[in-house]
């Protein structure tokens, strides 16, 4: 070949590299995901006013007058609510004044719901999906006068996509009319957990017949409850796809990455009655991946693409561990002669997840890329009762996870598998998450239990229809499988499903549908913990005195342990009637062990109350004072939780799940923050004591530690031990360099006899502050004791003082904060920092603080930063400065 004929060649090769570039991108750019909610302009009427068929209503010659405007997403009770028909359930004793549908009957929660949209009847191959990604707990469709599903549609937990091209009007006006009945049986809410149990009869969430941390939800969340969908593909619908990512061997986040393997699939539903040939494709670091496909006439066939190499991977770690890299890719199938019919779009994390036995704990331990995570996890409700979801209050909820230094959620059995929102938030943050089925010991059978209305061997076989529960599995697992975040598959809270469930869902449904998470029959169980204790393998959920979470060995993987979590009076104000702000009482041995008011017992105080743990501050003068000194023993009481389990971090164990760390309702028990994303001190002790790298003090034998949870070890780095007295009297105990091995705890020195002399009389604090190399502090930690007498006093000697306080905006959203406290002065002690808005007064939310409830010692100062989201045009918020010994200080943001 001369050189022009090479030359030719060339560029030949060129024009055809360039016709197929072109043909894939214009297959890529003919089809974005075409899919649009139908989330507004719905109208609803209750059945019992309504005496048209399905076929009438959803006619265009049906008139709506009279009908109400609906909330959708959402339920019964929101469209009530929002509409004002019934009072704020979540205030006070409201939610009494609600009829309830165990003494209603199932008509009066049971709604019409119709949306007319506009929709043009496809031309040529295009195809129209009507998608319902959740209703409660039963509807019928109809769509122009037709009945659209022709089998029943039933059970909570289940995704139905109809192809409603052939329903479609010819003018484009078209009308979608549903109605949805509530629960078979809503159950009986009588008090116990669950009411009578008989809610589990369905594939629901029990919770709704109300809980010792929540009230009965009226109407059960009854409703089109999760997101409503039109999506228009090509005779080939793209469903389901499936990524599996293997990451072998022990690997770090820093530095170059040996190769991760890649494995997709997905499921391809051919509507037509002719065989269609095409492509299933994907393009991922500038590499395409495809695979030619045939696929029979109105068939669903299931593909699986080559494996793909990714070398030097990108990848996603657990917060605190490493960053949270993600991959997106356009996965679409390409009909033969270049037209996309459908596409989807992927987002996912190279990551792998296993689990091992640590025969030291008698547990397991999770890992993830190979290296073990001492997990640090919370127990998850659900975000809001009453199914009001919004992906910002997601991001904000993780958010305060990730801020508290945790790094797993479970979401507990008696809710729902969590959206795919709340899964990104996950993802985005590095929560790992333990995903329970629709079990609890409670409703299930686990315990004789005189509130139940059938007995165990009845119980233990709920819910009623085996069947819908599996095909709900199946479709859940289907849902939410390819989020990095999601590790742990578990049967039940507390109890595993029934045999019959439980057997097909473990051999057959998760291998086949996943088979890359640890699968756990049963929350508190001995494949996960082995309970050498005895009793129920999880617990307590009481307040307990410090020294327990040290020296007091427990389950060794805990799925559940927790305390008490009141808020702040400004907390206490949004859902306590003003005469009903009373301090409790408390009634030492008796149960319950405090008298409180009416309102608090409603909102589930009662039961994890204080229990005389604030008495060593001073009895409370009133109920400001009552909610002040509560979270100092808030702060103390999960800082003290989470240090502990840390100390014995891969001897005595392998994690704890905290129960709980939010609340989806008013309620006034384990909560980090309120239901309206205001945090307690709960969340700033347990943020304190879970840090990375943390210097701590065991509170029995003085022995000062530093946990560090990197893989990496750390070297040269200082420990500082300082004591001050109640007048701000400095001491250095040591400064001394200290090395501390990967995922492990360093035990340095005791300082037990040394804390003795300086709290005798008036108590005091301990300082420890870590310095790396550079002399720049990396942490510190302030311990506050009591007197020899076991009480606070000197707390209550503390000289008031006025701490300098600056703030400036330094971008938008963003302030910086300095708090600066002379030498002389006592410690500036416990200040709780707020964001308020200029016209109210109140307090913003949500505001994220890098610290709070923070202690400036003399001489020292300290920069707090401030996160929120400005509204367009809206005056820079005022600072509230208020703490143990400083007058309340309002700061103009600069």
């Amino acid at each position: 070949m001369n050189e022009t004929q090479l030359k030719a060649c060339k560029g030949r090769i060129i024009i055809v590299y360039l016709i197929t570039l072109v043909a894939f991108l214009g297959s890529s750019l003919s089809f974005a995901q075409n899919r649009y909610e139908l989330n507004s302009g719905w109208k609803c009427n209750p059945v019992g006013k309504v005496t048209e068929t399905g076929n009438m209503i959803s006619s265009a010659t049906y008139s709506l007058s009279g009908w109400q405007p609906a909330v959708v997403p959402g339920t019964v009770l929101t469209t009530m609510l929002a509409n004002k028909q019934i009072p704020d359930p979540f205030w006070g004793m409201n939610n009494k004044k609600i009829p309830d549908i165990y003494s209603t009957g199932a008509q009066y929660y049971t709604y019409w719901f119709v949306k007319d949209f506009k929709e043009q009847h496809p031309s040529g191959k295009q195809q129209v999906w009507l998608t319902f990604r959740g209703i409660n707990y039963s509807c019928d469709i109809y769509l122009n006068g037709k009945k659209v599903n022709t089998t029943p549609f039933k059970g909570m937990f289940l995704r139905k996509s109809f192809n409603v091209t052939s329903l479609l009007s010819a003018n484009g006006n078209n009308r979608l009319a549903v109605i949805v009945y509530p629960a078979d049986v809503p159950g009986n809410p009588n008090g116990g957990q669950g009411g009578d149990g008989t809610i589990a009869r369905n594939v629901s969430h029990q919770y709704t017949a109300g809980w010792d941390w929540i009230r009965p939800i009226a109407d059960r969340n009854t409703g089109i409850w999760d997101k409503v969908y039109i999506e228009k593909t090509g005779v080939v619908n793209l469903k389901d796809p499936h990524i599996v990512t293997l990451v072998k061997g022990k690997r770090l986040p820093d530095g170059p990455q040996q190769p991760a393997l890649i494995k997709v699939s997905a499921s391809l539903q051919n509507t037509s009655s002719k065989k269609v040939e095409g492509v299933l494709q994907y393009s991922i670091d500038g590499k395409m991946v495809s695979k030619q496909v045939s696929i029979a006439p109105n068939t669903l066939a299931d593909v699986e693409l080559p494996v793909f190499q990714l070398n030097n991977p990108r990848l996603w770690w657990p917060a605190g561990y490493g960053k949270q890299e993600q991959y997106t890719i356009n996965l679409q199938f390409v009909e033969k002669g270049g037209m996309a019919s459908d596409a989807e779009k992927i987002t996912f994390g190279v990551r792998e997840i296993q689990a091992e036995w640590n025969p030291l704990t008698m547990s397991k331990q999770v890992l993830v890329n190979g290296q073990k995570i001492f997990i640090k996890g919370g127990n998850w409700i659900i975000s809001d009762a009453m199914l009001r979801f919004s992906e910002k209050r997601y991001d904000a909820e993780i958010r305060f996870h990730r801020d508290m230094n945790l790094n797993l959620l479970r979401i507990w059995g008696g809710a729902l598998v969590e959206r795919p929102e709340f899964y990104e938030a996950c993802d985005r943050y590095g929560l790992l998450v333990m995903q329970d089925f629709w079990m609890s010991g409670d409703c299930n059978g686990r315990w004789v239990d005189p509130m139940k209305l059938e007995d165990q061997w009845t119980r233990r076989q709920y819910p009623d229809d085996h069947h819908l529960f599996l095909e709900s599995a199946a479709d859940m697992i289907k849902m939410v499988r390819n989020h990095p975040s999601l590790a742990i598959w578990c049967g039940g809270n507390e109890i595993t499903p029934p045999g019959d469930i439980l057997t097909p869902l473990r051999d057959s449904i998760l291998p086949k549908l996943d088979g890359t998470r640890w699968f756990i029959e049963f929350s508190n169980s001995d494949e996960m913990s082995y309970n050498s204790v005895g009793g129920n393998g999880d617990g307590p959920y009481t307040i307990q005195p410090i020294s327990i979470f040290w020296e007091k060995r427990t389950f060794p993987f805990n799925s559940e342990v927790g305390s008490v979590g009141v808020g702040d009076y400004e907390s206490l104000e949004r859902f306590i009637p003003k005469e009903n702000m009373r301090v409790p009482v408390p009634r030492p041995g008796q149960n319950p062990n405090e008298d409180a008011d009416s309102v608090w017992t409603y909102h589930t105080y009662t039961g994890v109350g204080y229990e005389q743990m604030l008495e060593p501050y001073g009895k409370p003068a009133d109920i400001e004072d009552f909610t002040r000194k509560a979270q100092l023993v808030n702060y103390d009481q999960y800082r003290g939780l989470i240090e502990g389990f840390s100390s014995h971090m891969w001897d005595w164990y392998t994690g704890v799940i905290i129960w709980k760390t939010q609340n989806p309702w008013t309620a006034m028990r384990g909560q980090m923050y309120d239901y309206y994303l205001d945090p307690n001190a709960c969340l700033y002790g347990l943020k304190t004591g879970s840090k990375p790298l943390n210097a701590m003090c065991n509170p029995v034998d003085g022995m000062v530690m530093i946990a560090n949870n990197d893989f990496k070890p750390r070297r040269n780095i200082m420990l500082v031990i300082k004591t001050y007295d109640i007048t701000g009297k400095e001491k250095l105990f040591t400064s001394i360099f200290a090395y501390v091995g990967p995922s492990s705890v360093q035990k340095i020195s005791s300082v037990k006899k040394e804390i003795e002399v300086m709290a005798k009389n008036h108590g005091g604090f301990l300082h420890l502050e870590l310095f790396d190399e550079n002399q720049k502090s990396i942490g510190e930690n302030l311990y506050w004791f009591p007197d020899d007498k076991g009480m606070y006093s000197g707390l209550n000697m503390m000289k008031k003082i006025t701490p300098q306080v600056t703030a400036r905006q330094v971008q938008k959203g963003k302030i910086e904060v300095t708090m600066s406290n002379v030498a002389g002065n006592p410690v500036a002690f416990f200040n709780r920092l707020s964001l308020l808005d200029p016209k109210t007064g109140k307090r913003l939310l949500p505001v994220f603080y890098s610290d709070n409830y923070v202690s400036v010692l003399p001489g020292k100062n300290k920069i707090i930063t401030i996160d929120y989201t400005p509204e367009t045009g809206e005056a820079l918020p005022t600072l509230s400065v208020k703490g143990w010994n400083v007058d309340e200080q309002k700061i103009i943001i600069k």
